[in-house]
């Protein structure tokens, strides 16, 4: 998914097993959190890549 379609939309995680992108409000339907894809039940959090730049004294 491109970062375009994210904006304004609740945090992403993704299935450490086979890489599926779901964003939370899909995990909150299921009992217990599960892979769509895969069922498996480990996720990451999906951060978005934010350069910080920081100046040198």
């Amino acid at each position: 998914m491109s970062s375009e379609k994210r904006e304004g939309r609740g945090p992403y995680y993704e299935c450490v097993n086979c890489g599926t992108q779901v964003e939370y409000r899909e995990l909150e339907k299921y009992i217990t959190f599960k892979c769509p894809q895969c069922g498996y039940r480990i996720f990451r959090k999906v951060r978005p890549p934010i350069i910080k730049r920081v100046k040198a004294r």
